[in-house]
C-alpha cells in the first residue's frame, strides 16, 4: 500500500514508479487525494500494463492497479 494522501504530481507517481521498477508488484494499491494524482497513476499504471479500479473512500481515492 501506498499512501500518497497530500501529495501533490508528480509525487505520487514517482512513488508508484519507484515501487514498480523495484519490486514488479502483480498488485498494488495506491491511497490519494486529489483527482490529479488518480488521473496521472492510472496512465502511468496502464502503459505499464495494468488494470486500475479506482474507489472513492470520502475525500480520499484507492486505486487497486493488477495485472
Amino acid at each position: 500500500m501506498i499512501d500518497a494522501r497530500g501529495l501533490l504530481c508528480p509525487m505520487p507517481v514517482v512513488m508508484v514508479q519507484k515501487e514498480v521498477k523495484k519490486s514488479a508488484p502483480a498488485a498494488l494499491e495506491v491511497l490519494v487525494d486529489n483527482r490529479c494524482a488518480v488521473d496521472n497513476v492510472s496512465r502511468f499504471a496502464t502503459n505499464q500494463g495494468y488494470a486500475v479500479q479506482v474507489e472513492e473512500q470520502g475525500a480520499d481515492f484507492l486505486l487497486k492497479l493488477s495485472k
